[in-house]
Order: structure tokens, then C-alpha cells, then sequence
């Protein structure tokens, strides 16, 4: 399997499916169906590859699998390499297990040039993708900027009435940053005459140029997450971002962020790393504390969630820099666990917009009465994200803040308080949206979830419960690369690797002394 270009099949197929829909002509509803089965079958393709990369994927071994590698430019050392690791598996499959959830859920709710739309999806899986497969810097640097062009058209063309000022505000952010990170991957590339990531990452760069790297990395992972304070352009990209918009930013898009620190500043520029740590810890306590608080007082279901990634995203930041196995595994399964369960709740918001077509909390009420089922999904959903004992969400926080405990008692209970503050506001979401009196006839005469709501909600719901019951499947594949890591970050820096503690069974007398 690993002389199988499956990576390369995985990433380009979506767009062969683009360059497919463009053939199809006409707008005719025949038409229209064969372009939305063009765009369902490629991206279902593309996650039945992911599930057999996934199956074939070794959980004992740390290094890079299915890699391929093919010199571009050697004379610079840029060159095709692909391959994944254990940190990298599971975003693979989240980009290509949630595609074809927001085709299937554009499938009513979008008409306006639907072709153009959906060959922004498709081109959009191929960067995500992409960009958690590549193993050199610049095409790394291509795929990591290259979605930028599909979302800015999503949510520039099929948002809502700010969608101009929310997608360019969206592009230039994260654009900035990124022309930072380009400077250094040339320096880097400049310094060691290669562009080849686990080259670099087994590279040594002086103290005080890692210093500047990590800065110029930290620029554009920071906006991509987003930590605090550059994280204003989110809230204005989900609101006015269509539904399959919102949920590919959330699910995956913000995950880049927290894979560019795995990926690049722990291993390759430890002291910095080292040196900021105080830094990340302050502006991720602040972020978790400061937009749950933001999140409480929101009035519009969209901008709440969005809100709420936010604080999610710190616990993610927390538990990659407290640099222990637990911190490190926390902050990998928090970010699985939010591409599910915040993909879902913005489904679940999409779900009742398309009926009412507003996001104001106070215009919904007692949907528990005549929509049962939305309404059992969207407790689901919400115990997920304030991360009850048995859902996806608990074991990542769980984690991240052992792993921080581990490293600063303080910063990890002023974390904590996120925790219950995440649980007042979405209870109290819940408690208006699906409990509370019936506000107008509007809401309660909504029917319930139609077929293919049900259909791609079933996965969402059952993987959010089976996350929180069987972590081990997860943390179990992304174990070695996490220890290979940090062995790597620790012998950089000529510290000792924080072991995590086994317990001994010692024997155990009866009442006799026997």
C-alpha cells in the first residue's frame, strides 16, 4: 500500500471533479442534480480513500507513511514529497469526511450559481488535504495559502449582506501573516539549501535566528487558529459565510493553525519555542476566559459558536506548549473533536435558518415540542462542546489541561474556568433554542429534520459519542509521532523527555499477611 500513490490520489481528485463539473452544461433541474452527484460522488470517493488510507495506516510506526517524492528543483532542493505521520492522519480525514457533509447540506439550501459553488468546495478539499500531506516547505506554503481563494469566494459570493467586508477582512488577515511565514521559509531554505520538512525539522538553527523564524511562523498560525487578539475576523467570516462555509472553517480551516505549530515551530526552532512559552500561555488563558465571555452575551446563534471556537482553540494552544505527552495528545484530539461537533452545531444552526432564516436566539423557542429530533441532536451536539465525561469533547480538554497542570498550576485552573463557562452558554442556548417558551407561531410551526438532514447528522452524532467512549482509537495512532516529537524537541534543547507515570501493581496482602 505504501507504493500506492493514495496521497496524491486523495488530494487531486477533488479537483479532477471540479474540471468534470465544468463539462457539465445547461440549468435545466436535470442538470442541476448531475452536478451536485458529480461533486457528492468525487468527494465520497475521495473519504472512501481516506477510510483505506486510514485502515492501512501502521499505529506502531512514528515516522512519515505513504510517502512520495519526486526532485522539482534540486539545485534549491524543492521537490513533490507527501507522506503522513500521526499527527497528521486524522486532519487528512477530516477534510474528506466533512466535504461531502456540506455538499449533501447545500443540496436544497443553495441555487445560485450552484455549479461555480460547488467547484469552490472541491477545489477547497484539494488545499485542505494538500496542505496536511505535504512534506516540503513551498508546497506546504501553497496548498497552507491556496485555500484562502475558494473560502474568500464562498463567503465573498454566497454570504450574507456583509459578505464583502467579512471575505476580504477574512483574506487580508491571514494573508499577512502568511507573506511573514514565506520570508522565513526562505531564510530556512537559504540557511540549510532544502525545503524538505523532516530535514528541516532535524535541522539546527542559532538561538537568535529561531527567535525571528518563530515570530514569523507565529504570525500566521496565530491568525489561522485564531488566538486572541487576532482573532476578530472569525466572528464576521461565520456570520456572513453560508453554512457548508462556516462549517469547513470551523472543522478544518482553524485546525491549520495548530498543525503549522507541530509541524514547524515546536520542532524546528525549540529555544524560541521555549522562550515564548510564557507568551502562548497568557494570550491562550485570555482567549479561552475573554470570548467566553464574548460568547455569553451574544444575541446571534452563529456569532456564540464562532465565539466559542475561540476559547476552544486556546485550549488547543495550552496543551501543544505545555510540550508533554498529555498536553500534546489533548491539544491533537481537541482539534478532531471540534471539527466534529462545531461542523455539527453550525449544521444544526443552518438547519433552523433555512425554516425561519434568522440566527437571533430570542426568535426561537420550545423547538423540543415539535422538532423532537433536532432537538435530541442539538443536546448531543451541545454536551459535545462543553465537553460532558462520554463525549468527544471531554477527553481533549481533559488533556490539554493536564498537560498544562503538569507545566503552570495557575495558567491550567484559570483554563478551567472556560469549562464552566463554556457550559453557561451553551445551556443557555440550548435552554432558549430547544426548552424555552414558545416565542412566535413561526418556530412552532417548523417540521422536523428532513431525510438527508438526518442522513449526514447520523455520522456527526455518532462520532461525537464514540470519540468520547473510545478515545484509545485515536490516541493510539497519534502516540508515536507526538513521542517522536517531543523526544526530538527535548534532545534539541538537551532536556529530559517528561515521562508519563505507570502504575505498578504491587501485590496485595489478605488480612492473615499472606
Amino acid at each position: 500500500m505504501n507504493e500506492f500513490p493514495i496521497l496524491s490520489l486523495m488530494t487531486f481528485l477533488p479537483l479532477i471533479g471540479a474540471v468534470l463539473l465544468l463539462l457539465v452544461r445547461g440549468q435545466s433541474e436535470a442538470a442541476m442534480f448531475r452536478i451536485k452527484m458529480v461533486a457528492l460522488l468525487v468527494s465520497g470517493l475521495t473519504f472512501i480513500l481516506s477510510v483505506v488510507m486510514l485502515v492501512n495506516f501502521d499505529p506502531l510506526i512514528a515516522e512519515f507513511q505513504f510517502v512520495e517524492k519526486k526532485i522539482w528543483f534540486e539545485s534549491v532542493g524543492i521537490s513533490y514529497h507527501m507522506g503522513i505521520d500521526g499527527i497528521s492522519l486524522f486532519f487528512v480525514v477530516l477534510s474528506a469526511f466533512l466535504t461531502p457533509i456540506c455538499i449533501l447540506a447545500s443540496w436544497n439550501s443553495v441555487s445560485m450559481r450552484l455549479k461555480e459553488y460547488l467547484i469552490a468546495f472541491l477545489m477547497l478539499e484539494t488545499f485542505m488535504i494538500g496542505t496536511f500531506c505535504a512534506l516540503d516547505a513551498i508546497l506546504f506554503y501553497l496548498f497552507f495559502e491556496g485555500v484562502l481563494i475558494p473560502m474568500f469566494i464562498i463567503i465573498g459570493v454566497w454570504g450574507g449582506e456583509r459578505r464583502v467586508y467579512a471575505s476580504f477582512k477574512f483574506f487580508l488577515y491571514t494573508l499577512l501573516g502568511s507573506v511573514l511565514m514565506l520570508v522565513a521559509l526562505l531564510t530556512m531554505i537559504a540557511q540549510t539549501g532544502t525545503a524538505d520538512i523532516p530535514t528541516l525539522m532535524g535541522a539546527e538553527f542559532p538561538p537568535h535566528m529561531q527567535m525571528w523564524l518563530w515570530l514569523a511562523f507565529f504570525s500566521s498560525f496565530a491568525v489561522k487558529m485564531p488566538m486572541w487578539p487576532v482573532h476578530t475576523w472569525l466572528p464576521d467570516a461565520h456570520v456572513e459565510a453560508p453554512t457548508a462555509g462556516s462549517v469547513i472553517l470551523a472543522g478544518v480551516l482553524l485546525k491549520m493553525g495548530g498543525y503549522g505549530f507541530l509541524r514547524f515551530s515546536v520542532p524546528m526552532f525549540p529555544d524560541a519555542t521555549e522562550y515564548f512559552i510564557p507568551m502562548v500561555f497568557g494570550l491562550s488563558v485570555i482567549a479561552i476566559i475573554y470570548t467566553s465571555l464574548v460568547a455569553l452575551a451574544q444575541q446571534d446563534m452563529k456569532k456564540m459558536i464562532a465565539y466559542s471556537s475561540v476559547a476552544h482553540m486556546g485550549f488547543v494552544t495550552l496543551g501543544i506548549f505545555s510540550l508533554n505527552m498529555q498536553g500534546v495528545q489533548g491539544a491533537v484530539f481537541q482539534m478532531i473533536s471540534h471539527g466534529v461537533v462545531s461542523a455539527a452545531l453550525f449544521l444544526a444552526i443552518g438547519v433552523v435558518y433555512n425554516r425561519l432564516h434568522t440566527r437571533e436566539i430570542n426568535r426561537y423557542g420550545n423547538l423540543s415540542k415539535n422538532m423532537p429530533i433536532y432537538a435530541c441532536v442539538f443536546v448531543i451536539l451541545m454536551l459535545g462542546s462543553v465537553g460532558l465525561p462520554g463525549t468527544s469533547g471531554f477527553v481533549g480538554e481533559f488533556l490539554a489541561l493536564l498537560g498544562a497542570y503538569k507545566v503552570d498550576t495557575l495558567t491550567a485552573t484559570l483554563a478551567a474556568t472556560g469549562v464552566v463557562l463554556g457550559a453557561a452558554y451553551m445551556l443557555l442556548l440550548t435552554r432558549k433554542l430547544v426548552f424555552g417558551p414558545k416565542v412566535n407561531d413561526d418556530a412552532a410551526a417548523m417540521s422536523d429534520m428532513s431525510f438527508v438532514e438526518k442522513a449526514y447528522f447520523l455520522p456527526l452524532v455518532v462520532l461525537v459519542l464514540w470519540l468520547g467512549v473510545a478515545p484509545a482509537y485515536v490516541l493510539d495512532r497519534t502516540a508515536p509521532a507526538i513521542e517522536n516529537l517531543l523526544e526530538q524537541y527535548h534532545t534539541k534543547l538537551g532536556t529530559q523527555v517528561p515521562q508519563v507515570p505507570q502504575v505498578q501493581n504491587e501485590p496485595v496482602e489478605n488480612e492473615m499477611g499472606e
